[in-house]
C-alpha cells in the first residue's frame, strides 16, 4: 500500500492483508540499504494472526520518495510521523540493524505511539570500517561484496537457505546492488556517527525486545547488552548460528521470537 508522510509517497508491504489501523499495528523497518523484502519471511505470519502489518521502505528506499534521511534522529522522528499517518493510535516497530537504531529514536520520543519494539542486530554504537564507508559513499560494488561477507554468519556461506535453489549471500548483493546511488553511504554515514542510542534507550518505556546472532560480527550480542540492560524489563533472545542478517538466516526462530514479545 502507498501513504503519505511529509507530502510524499512512502510504500509499505502488508503480507497480503489489506491494513487495518482498528487491529494492533506493526511496522517493519530495515536496515541500511535495504528495503521492505527482508521481512517477506515474518511479516505475512502477523498480517494473517490478527495485527496490521507495515513493512516500509524508509525515504530514498525502494518504492518510496526520496531523499534518504541523513541522520538516525531524522529517522526515528520520521518512523513517529508514519505512525501518525496510518491513522493508528499507536504502533510496535520491528527494526534491523540501522532500523533498530531509529526505532529505538522514535522510542525515546514517541510517547504512547510507540506500544513496544523488537531490536534485531543492534549496538550501543555502530561504527562502519573506514574502507567500507569509503566504498559506499563512492557508489563502489566491492561495498556490497563486503556487507554481504560480513553481515551473514559463516554458516549462511555455505548454503542452508531454507527455499530450495535459493542464495542468501547473492540475494542480499542483489538487494543492495539495486539500491538508488548514494543511498547506502547516507545510511552507513548515519550509523557511523550516531552516539545516542544509550541517551534514548534510557527513555525507553514501553516492553522491548534484543534479538541477536551468536555468529554476528557487525553488532555481537556483547555490543547489544549495554542497550538491553539501560532498558527496565528489556529481554534478550540471542539466535545459536545466526549472523547479522537473522531474519533471513534464521527466519522461523526469528518468527517465534517475535510471535513471543509481540
Amino acid at each position: 500500500m502507498e501513504l503519505q508522510v511529509d507530502g510524499k509517497k512512502v510504500f509499505a508491504a502488508t503480507g497480503g492483508k489489506p491494513f487495518d489501523p482498528g487491529q494492533p499495528v506493526v511496522i517493519f523497518v530495515h536496515g541500511a540499504g535495504m528495503d521492505h523484502t527482508i521481512w517477506a519471511l515474518q511479516t505475512r505470519w502477523f498480517a494473517w494472526h490478527g495485527r496490521s502489518v507495515l513493512a516500509v521502505d524508509l525515504p530514498g528506499h525502494g518504492k518510496s520518495d526520496g531523499p534518504a534521511l541523513e541522520s538516525i534522529d531524522e529517522i526515528g522522528a520520521w518512523l513517529v510521523r508514519l505512525v501518525e499517518a496510518t491513522g493508528a493510535p499507536s504502533a510496535s516497530l520491528v527494526g534491523h540493524s540501522m532500523g533498530s537504531l531509529a526505532s529505538l529514536s522514535a522510542g525515546s520520543t514517541g510517547g504512547e505511539r510507540i506500544a513496544a519494539l523488537a531490536l534485531l542486530g543492534v549496538g550501543a554504537e555502530m561504527p562502519v570500517h573506514p574502507d567500507l564507508l569509503a566504498a559506499t559513499k563512492s557508489n563502489d560494488p566491492a561495498a556490497w561484496d563486503l556487507i554481504v561477507s560480513w553481515g551473514f554468519g559463516k554458516p549462511a556461506h555455505f548454503g542452508l537457505n531454507r527455499a530450495p535453489g535459493m542464495w542468501m549471500q547473492g540475494g542480499g548483493r542483489s538487494l543492495l546492488a539495486r539500491g538508488p546511488d548514494d543511498v547506502l553511504g547516507i545510511d552507513m554515514a548515519a550509523c557511523d556517527v550516531y552516539k545516542g542510542a544509550l541517551a534514548a534507550a534510557a527513555k525507553i518505556t514501553c516492553p522491548t525486545l534484543f534479538i541477536c546472532g551468536n555468529r554476528d560480527i557487525m553488532t555481537p550480542p556483547k555490543a547489544t547488552a549495554p542497550l538491553a540492560t539501560a532498558i527496565p524489563g528489556a529481554q534478550t533472545v540471542i539466535l545459536d548460528g545466526a549472523g547479522h542478517m537473522m531474519m533471513v538466516e534464521k527466519p522461523d526462530e526469528t518468527l517465534d521470537a517475535l510471535i513471543a514479545a509481540l
